[in-house]
């Protein structure tokens, strides 16, 4: 079967990002290509994309697209992604020419109903321009989540009559809530969508909740997850939604594309290695070590990183409360992230009570990220939530050994190393507790020194497969039950 995909996300590497939605959204479209189906993708041409990316040509001029009860217009332009996947950018300066995707340090932007609606609507006014067919179109977060109820309202016609519709929810925690007077800009009937049924959610708009509602079915971004959103601690409020869908909810977890996260062939770091030669990884530390201006005493002892957006959902407070004993086990401490204000000075302060021994870099820097994980022996990601989680499976393929809160998609990679049968990559922790995390790091350096222990579990990890060859297999399955009718 020649099958069709229109992909409509609101961020895809390598052209914007501000999460791993975008890692999905760049690296699922040029794997279900590899498999021969024609998939095209649709972005806001948001001014980065402008300012960066030259190989861009005009598509569609003016083309109308309703807004509310009006219409405006959009010039749509076309660049490729890896395979040579059609990207169609829907341009329009006042909603995208802005400096961030979504807000500023002020917040959210206000007009972010607007902006998102009008890009649904030109996502589905292209497809129709195109005269493309898509069986499937793949939406991705509350960005897109009036599309599945524009495929089965005003647009269950001409190109679009028979399309199905999947909606990936990669964080639960964003939910694009909206005042309820605002519906009508969404261009969908009040009577017909807004209501506890649909987008009303304690009397607002949600266009989460309205894409959960109205798609054919729903993927999250790993098993633990998908079934994790089912209860109150993790659904944030949501829980009750998708209960009423669990039979169309799928965990599928991301993959990694091992072409940009490969210790064998990374061009960031110092010097190159691999799960039967390990001896680059040394030289990564050293460099590291001497860079960061860490006691080189240190080098026989295990360097531990976190490379994080600086949030609680990270549990940073967590590595904030346990940094003291942590680095009584003779160890050092490297973080590389930014985000909240108070988590950087707190930071910073016990930095400056461990001047050899933690160095902390306030930054958002991809190069550096690199060469952190490589140098690494342990990589801490205690996380409140996580929905899939990219970091501990980079740390896997580098030998660096994470050490994560099971919960999510870190649980679903991450297995406790157990040192009878040789197996398991890592080490796990469940209580959100401070003592919890230092315990579970205390297991891993208690380990460390037991030279064939030790590189058992760095080689465990590294000849682990996440890649995305096998989960666009679970996509693909997916996709096929829902074209032949059966219930997924």
């Amino acid at each position: 079967m020649d099958m069709k995909i229109l992909f409509i996300s609101p961020e895809a590497v390598p052209f914007a990002k501000t999460g791993g939605l975008a890692d999905v959204a760049g690296a699922l479209p040029v794997a279900l290509k590899k498999l021969g189906v024609d998939v095209r993708v649709v972005l806001p041409f948001y001014q980065t994309i402008r300012d960066r990316c030259t190989d861009i040509s005009p598509l569609l001029h003016k083309m109308s697209v309703p807004l509310g009860t009006q219409s405006d217009r959009a010039d749509v332009f076309e660049t490729r992604m890896q395979e040579n996947v059609p990207v169609y950018l829907v341009g329009h300066r006042a909603f995208y020419d802005r400096p961030g995707l979504y807000g500023d340090a002020r917040g959210d932007y206000q007009d972010n109903l607007e902006r998102f609606s009008f890009f649904c609507h030109a996502s589905l006014c292209i497809a129709n321009a195109l005269s493309f067919s898509p069986d499937i179109v793949h939406c991705h977060d509350w960005q897109t989540g009036i599309v599945s109820a524009l495929v089965k309202g005003p647009y269950r016609q001409g190109p679009l009559q028979n399309t199905i519709s999947v909606f990936t929810v990669h964080n639960v925690g964003y939910q694009g809530i909206f005042p309820s007077e605002k519906f009508s800009v969404t261009g969908l009937s009040a009577a017909n969508f807004f209501h506890i049924e649909g987008f009303e959610y304690w009397g607002r708009i949600s266009l989460l909740k309205g894409g959960i509602i109205y798609s054919d079915a729903i993927t999250t971004v790993s098993r633990k997850y998908a079934e994790e959103i089912l209860t109150p601690e993790y659904g944030m409020g949501m829980e009750g939604v998708f209960m009423k869908r669990k039979d169309t909810l799928h965990g599928i977890l991301n993959g990694v594309e091992y072409e940009y996260w490969n210790p064998a062939t990374d061009r960031f770091i110092p010097s190159k290695y691999n799960h039967k030669d390990m001896n680059g990884k040394k030289t990564c530390k050293l460099d590291l070590v001497r860079e960061a201006g860490l006691s080189y005493s240190l080098l026989n002892r295990p360097l531990l990183s976190m490379v994080t957006r600086l949030d609680s959902q990270k549990g940073i407070d967590l590595v904030i409360a346990a940094a003291d004993k942590i680095v009584q086990m003779d160890t050092a401490l490297v973080i590389l992230g930014t985000g909240n204000q108070e988590f950087h000075k707190r930071l910073l302060q016990i930095a400056m009570r461990h001047p050899d021994r933690i160095r902390v870099r306030l930054d958002f820097n991809e190069f550096l990220a690199h060469r952190i994980i490589a140098a690494s022996d342990i990589i801490l990601i205690p996380s409140r939530y996580e929905p899939c989680g990219l970091t501990q499976m980079y740390a896997l393929k580098y030998g660096t050994v994470p050490v994560v809160r099971a919960t999510g998609g870190l649980d679903d990679t991450v297995s406790e190393f157990d040192i009878k049968t040789g197996q398991g990559n890592g080490f796990k922790f469940v209580p959100y507790r401070s003592d919890a995390l230092v315990s579970a790091v205390k297991r891993a350096c208690n380990l460390f020194s037991n030279t064939s222990t030790w590189r058992c579990i760095m080689q465990n990890g590294m000849k682990a497969d996440f890649s995305w060859d096998r989960s666009v297999q679970k996509y693909m399955r997916l996709y096929r039950s829902l074209l032949s009718g059966q219930n997924p």
